[in-house]
């Protein structure tokens, strides 16, 4: 009886090193996406009232928790009974990412006069439409990113039993939500710490001038993110495509590996853009 104890001591102790090991690993080959989806978030988080920065980005973080439980096990089964299927929806969500960054140049290049600078009167933040379906978008996007994260954690474990692969990419889904979104949520309060270190130093000294810094600083690190958002957007789609589609993965072997897929996802945005215009012109003159 007690050797038997002793026995399931040591498989639980076993698995605990396997499980940490394959953990660090998973975790190291995400380091990537996990800075293209800190990018992103940063920039889906941000133009909201001071008050409502923290309840919208809760709101996202809630989201991606319940993606990652949707995403995990789902990539589980397929992954041991139909993996063709997850090689098929990486390609479907990389489209999605595609577009997304292609249509925000666009906007960016063509629609400036509507959407470049543009300050939000506080009525219109303050419209629970609007802001729900900020959330939506960011939840959705995050969605796309997650199945990356877990795909990629998952094929760093493929060799491993069963349980360190469910325990390994559980982790990491976790930790990729917590270490996301907790700094995301520490770069959109730098102002408030900024306006409070200058309150309490009053005006004067090191921490006032570090103060000034901060609140100077979160306008300018708002808008790099949201250039580093909208490339990693269309480089994770790229990377998807290149990886998952034998023809891209071997195209223009000569060129570096990231302007190669930069190339891939945006050729693949702009495919999607005119798609959905042309849809769209379609539907208005039946609708005509």
């Amino acid at each position: 009886m007690a050797s038997g104890f002793f026995a399931i001591l040591d498989d639980i102790g076993a698995l605990k090193d396997d499980v940490a090991v394959t953990t660090k690993v998973a975790a190291t080959k995400t380091t990537g996406i996990l800075g293209d989806d800190l990018a992103v978030n940063v920039e889906k988080a941000t133009g909201f009232l001071a008050s409502r920065e923290l309840p919208v980005l809760w709101a996202i973080t809630k989201g991606s928790l319940v993606n990652k439980l949707i995403i995990v096990p789902i990539a589980l089964l397929l992954n041991a009974f139909f993996p063709v299927a997850v090689k098929i929806a990486l390609v479907l969500g990389g489209f999605y990412l595609a577009y997304e960054g292609v249509e925000k140049i666009i906007e960016f290049l063509f629609h400036r006069s509507k959407g470049a600078h543009q300050v939000i009167k506080e009525s219109e933040q303050n419209d629970t439409g609007a802001e729900k379906a900020k959330i939506k978008s960011a939840i959705t996007t995050d969605f796309i990113l997650s199945i990356e994260i877990v795909i990629i954690a998952l094929g760093s474990v493929t060799e491993k039993g069963l349980a360190i692969q469910i325990i390994t990419v559980s982790v990491v889904a976790f930790l990729a939500t917590i270490g996301v979104y907790g700094i995301v949520a520490i770069i959109v309060r730098m102002d408030d710490a900024g306006f409070k270190l200058i309150k309490h130093s009053h005006n004067k000294g090191f921490f006032s001038a570090l103060g000034v810094l901060l609140v100077k600083s979160l306008p300018v690190i708002i808008k790099l993110l949201g250039i580093v958002g909208t490339v990693a957007l269309i480089l994770v789609s790229g990377g998807i495509f290149a990886h998952n589609i034998e023809y891209l993965h071997h195209l223009l072997p000569n060129l570096p590996s990231m302007i190669r897929e930069l190339m891939i996802g945006m050729v693949a945005g702009l495919i999607m853009v005119a798609t959905l215009k042309g849809v769209q012109k379609i539907r208005w003159s039946f609708k005509k």
